[in-house]
C-alpha cells in the first residue's frame, strides 16, 4: 500500500527551523557563499527513490508587511507602498516594505523593523497572514507576511543602497494595478490579494 504524500501547508512552513536539513537529502555540497544567498548543490532522493542533484540557493529568509493606513474593514482602505528600485526588475516596482530576517530574529519583529526603516511608520497591531515560499523550484526562501494597522507615521532609516519613494493607495487601486500586471512582486501582490479577500 503506498503512502500518502504529506502536502506542505502555510503553517508547517511558518514553524520550520531555519536551515533544517530537508528529509530527502542525501549530501550537500557548499558551491558559492554571497553577501545574502548561498548556493548548494544536494543530493536528493526523490519520491520513487530515484536521485538526483539539484542546486539550491540558501535564503535566512524575510517579512513582509501590508500597511494599512485606515481600517481594513473600512470603506475602500488605504494602504501604502513603496515605488522601489531594483537592479533585477532593471527598474522601479510596487513592493510592500519588507526585508531579510537577521539571525535568531522573530518574523514579526522584522516586519515592524523593516515597516519602520522603510516607511518611518509603527504599528500598534501587526497580526500574521501566512508564510509563503517565493520559487521552490530552486530556492528555500521563505517569506513571513503580516498586516499592520493602527500606524504612527515617523522618520524612515533606509540602507545606502535601498532607493524608494513611499506611495499611499487605495486597496482598490492596487488591486486594479495587480489586475493590470502593474504590480509584477509576487510578495506584494499575493499580500494584497489575500489583504482584500480575507482580512477587508
Amino acid at each position: 500500500m503506498s503512502k500518502t504524500p504529506k502536502v506542505v501547508i502555510s503553517s508547517d512552513l511558518a514553524t520550520r527551523s531555519r536551515g533544517a536539513k530537508p528529509a530527502a537529502q542525501i549530501g550537500s555540497e557548499r558551491i558559492h557563499t554571497g553577501k545574502i544567498i548561498k548556493l548548494d548543490r544536494d543530493r536528493v532522493r526523490y519520491p520513487d527513490n530515484s536521485e538526483a542533484e539539484l542546486d539550491i540557493v540558501r535564503h535566512p529568509g524575510a517579512s513582509a508587511i501590508v500597511p494599512f493606513l485606515t481600517d481594513p474593514d473600512g470603506e475602500d482602505p488605504q494602504i501604502l507602498l513603496l515605488k522601489q528600485y531594483r537592479y533585477a526588475a532593471d527598474g522601479y516596482i510596487y513592493e510592500i516594505p519588507a526585508g531579510r530576517l537577521d539571525p535568531g530574529e522573530d518574523p514579526a519583529a522584522c516586519a515592524a523593523r523593516e515597516l519602520k526603516e522603510e516607511t518611518g511608520c509603527t504599528a500598534k497591531s501587526i497580526v500574521p497572514l501566512f508564510t509563503m515560499l517565493t520559487t521552490p523550484g530552486f530556492t528555500d526562501e521563505l517569506i513571513h507576511l503580516f498586516l499592520a494597522t493602527d500606524i504612527t507615521h515617523g522618520e524612515s532609516a533606509r540602507e545606502a543602497d535601498e532607493f524608494a519613494d513611499v506611495v499611499v493607495m487605495r486597496l482598490s487601486e492596487a488591486l486594479e494595478l495587480i489586475q493590470r500586471g502593474e504590480i509584477p512582486d509576487g510578495k506584494t501582490a499575493l499580500a494584497i490579494l489575500y489583504s482584500a479577500g480575507f482580512k477587508t
